[in-house]
């Protein structure tokens, strides 16, 4: 067989611990019952000692909290770990329904980066299932290829075409921005009115409540805008999931470092209360952490809806799936449409390549943030960061917390990132601290 860019991408990222599988498999029954809870022994929350007293506490067990409690346990530091939730990993914590199907309980969570570095700090704690992460929009009653590219502009013809035809309809299409400086201008700047109002409008009103020109052109910059038949959603040059979820590995990261001591269900107050320390970290919301002196920040929070289908069903989804044992064509089917309550409906068993009959769609509901709610985007837009600026300034005077994570930092960040943000925190504090 023929090697192929993906395939030769793989040879690159090789380093992966022997002991694990490299390719997740998860039959039906398969997995055992504390995989099921997402919790290790370890992580189970324990009786309070009498001597509260820890070196860093950190707040927050998801990809920031664990990645800097690692580094800082491995170099021989205690730390305390807390989290207000019942489970470790954040809202990346995955884990297995009541059909049997591996979920992402919050929302999808596509792991890429382009970063070495990243790769085989993470390859440490999992080995890797390579995806190619695809996705379609449906609008005008019928499904699309997306992000756009060549296929799309055929469908959107109705005949055969070619990247050079595409190319020219471009630039005679295209609104002329040479710098554009929001999220509609960077869009029409691209593709033109036509399609923007196609597939990114009404998508973006719903997501965030607020036009695209209120928004920051990163918000739908990031989307790329392909003349080939290219239909893949992103374009790092590692993409892949974390072979059996990443609730596992988190767990390996767990039992890899005795020194991390994990309490759930414990929130920021509590653990200020039971806990002294040299340092602390904080990974929640910034706004939070000071008792919201300047007023709340703008979020946006996320409604979920699952819905699962076992074997009979999904046959019934064969016309439409176009492939056997799935409800949709792809991954992700994103939802434009303003009339359609919810934004998208993610498959995430394409992704995953459990091997099950069943399958699991998740619809997610854009909603308005309360201080009730999980807050799960920050706002980007200008009059959001200026708010949020109140709350820098007060942190810079506090050498002895480390801010860290999305929305410590009120900016929207992938895991990559935000585990690459944990690595240079930590060595900073060991720069400072050096060993016990």
């Amino acid at each position: 067989m023929a090697v192929d860019a993906a395939d030769s991408r793989r040879s690159r990222w090789q380093p992966i611990p022997h002991s694990l599988p490299s390719k997740v498999s998860f039959p039906s029954g398969s997995i055992d019952q504390g995989r099921q809870r997402g919790g290790i022994e370890s992580a189970i929350p324990r009786p309070l000692q009498a001597d509260t007293s820890t070196d860093f506490l950190i707040i927050g067990a998801g990809f920031s909290g664990l990645v800097i409690a690692e580094r800082l346990a491995s170099a021989g530091w205690k730390c305390a770990v807390v989290d207000r939730r019942a489970h470790f990993g954040g809202n990346a914590h995955d884990r297995i329904d009541p059909a049997g199907v591996l979920i992402h309980p919050y929302g999808p969570h596509y792991f890429r980066t382009n970063s070495p570095r990243i790769v085989d700090y993470l390859s440490r704690f999992t080995a890797w299932h390579e995806v190619s992460y695809k996705i379609n929009s449906h609008t005008r009653g019928r499904y699309w290829s997306f992000p756009i590219n060549l296929n799309t502009f055929e469908e959107y013809l109705g005949r055969a075409s070619t990247s050079e035809e595409f190319s020219t309809w471009l630039e005679q299409t295209r609104v002329p921005i040479d710098n554009p400086q929001n999220s509609e201008e960077v869009i029409i700047s691209q593709v033109g009115r036509e399609l923007y109002e196609l597939f990114f409008e009404g998508y973006t009103l719903k997501q965030w409540k607020r036009h695209p020109r209120e928004l920051d052109a990163s918000v739908c910059g990031r989307i790329p805008v392909r003349t080939n038949r290219d239909d893949r959603y992103l374009s790092e040059t590692f993409q892949a999931l974390p072979a059996n979820g990443y609730t596992a590995m988190f767990e390996n990261l767990l039992a890899a470092t005795p020194g991390i001591d994990l309490r759930l269900g414990m929130d920021f107050k509590e653990a200020k209360a039971r806990w002294n320390c040299k340092h602390l970290v904080f990974t929640g919301a910034i706004d939070e952490y000071y008792e919201r002196r300047f007023g709340p920040l703008p979020y946006r929070s996320l409604r979920f809806e699952h819905e699962s289908f076992d074997a009979e069903q999904l046959r019934r989804r064969d016309a439409i799936s176009g492939k056997s044992g799935f409800w949709q064509p792809a991954m992700q089917v994103n939802y434009p449409d303003a009339e359609t309550p919810f934004t998208r409906i993610v498959e995430i068993k394409h992704a995953t390549g459990q091997n099950i009959a069943a399958s699991t769609i998740l619809r997610e509901f854009p909603k308005d943030w309360t201080p009730a709610d999980e807050p799960f985007y920050p706002v980007p837009a200008p009059a959001a960061r200026a708010a949020y600026q109140r709350y820098a300034a007060l942190a810079v005077n506090e050498p002895n917390t480390s801010f860290i994570g999305r929305l410590a930092t009120y900016r929207y960040y992938n895991m990559d990132q935000v585990t690459a943000m944990a690595l240079t925190e930590a060595d900073k504090l060991l720069a400072r601290y050096g060993s016990p």
